[in-house]
């Protein structure tokens, strides 16, 4: 039978990019689901699709055999050879659906199940493009908000940011351009499409933004240990120069701060300190409670791992911060409990 298919297939191929054997097999599958109506008994169905030639066959392949026990899969000889005169015992018939049965078949092959397999290697793309991607940063154009999370589009993909991912000062409007870190992909589940969903307020999401602004980081001259985040009020980044003639605080800045500043107005204002990190734990305490100077770092109690840290009156605040968050930071920094003490 000749049929017309080829142009639409081709047509699909480029809209949805999915590759034209995708569609091909889909079609396939969708004629043996229409045919199912036709062949009842478990018959042994074969469809031959060549869409670029315009050649569609289906029949039902039958055994050769002198007493048939399954007419749906064995035929006689006497009748196999009335459709095959050079049939014989043993061989395997295929066995033509009549043209007209066959055009039925064809109008009514499912589309839904074309349509479905179609869908199901988008959504297959979709996970196969950004599941590699995973830690790396997208910029997408909010389009709406659905239940709880902003949903943005990255190249004719929606992804997802959720509120709790957002920077709690953060207000975006519609058409807007938000930068996020791709956190998690999901498979789609039950027809559902994959899940790409992307975050502001982790500490990946920073990193990321440090090593776009600062060529140092991103060239391997200077490694980021760790980073702790109060997301949309303060960082702590501890930093290390694998080379002598490198401070890499002063390169993580910048010129009059611009490398920081730049990061800090893309996370709406958040502060960011950058300290140089130690194996020494006292050292790299009294850097991680920076901007406060503080004058010297005792250790209280290794076991439980506190100290302690003296402070000017003058700096005590600093040391604290508002509500303790700079404490709180160092604290999750250094990995030890601090306590500030005046001298």
């Amino acid at each position: 039978m000749k049929i017309n298919v080829w142009n639409t297939i081709l047509q699909l191929s480029k809209e949805r990019g999915v590759d034209t054997a995708v569609i091909i097999s889909a079609i396939e599958e969708s004629l043996k689901v229409a045919a199912a109506k036709y062949y009842t008994h478990d018959e042994d169905i074969h469809v031959h699709f060549k869409p670029e030639k315009g050649d569609l066959r289906m029949c039902a392949l039958k055994q050769v055999v002198e007493c048939p026990g399954n007419p749906a899969r064995e035929i006689d000889l006497t009748d196999a050879q009335l459709l095959s005169p050079g049939a014989a015992l043993g061989d395997a018939l295929e066995i033509d659906l009549p043209a007209d049965t066959l055009g039925r078949i064809a109008a009514r092959a499912a589309k839904q199940v074309i349509f479905q397999k179609v869908r199901d290697a988008e959504q297959e793309k979709i996970y196969d493009e950004f599941a590699p991607r995973l830690g790396e940063i997208v910029t997408g154009i909010f389009r709406r908000l659905e239940g709880g999370v902003l949903v943005l589009e990255v190249n004719k993909t929606d992804v997802l940011l959720p509120l709790r991912e957002k920077l709690f000062n953060e207000d975006f409007q519609r058409g807007e351009q938000i930068k996020a870190v791709i956190i998690q992909v999901k498979r789609g589940f039950k027809g559902q499409d994959p899940q790409v969903i992307v975050s502001r307020s982790t500490p990946k999401f920073l990193e990321k933004l440090l090593e776009l602004e600062v060529p140092e980081i991103a060239g391997g001259t200077i490694e980021i240990k760790d980073i702790v985040r109060q997301p949309g009020e303060r960082s702590k980044v501890a930093v290390l120069s694998k080379e002598r003639d490198v401070d890499p605080v002063g390169a993580c800045i910048g010129v009059k701060g611009s490398r920081i500043l730049a990061i800090s107005k893309e996370l709406a204002g958040e502060k960011i300190d950058i300290i140089v990190w130690s194996a020494n734990t006292q050292a790299y305490a009294k850097s991680a409670l920076s901007p406060a100077r503080i004058e010297s770092v005792l250790i209280l109690n290794k076991a439980e791992q506190t100290l302690q840290a003296i402070v000017a009156p003058d700096q005590m605040a600093l040391a604290i911060g508002k509500s303790g968050i700079n404490v709180k930071l160092a604290s999750k920094l250094v990995g030890w409990k601090i306590g500030i003490k005046q001298p």
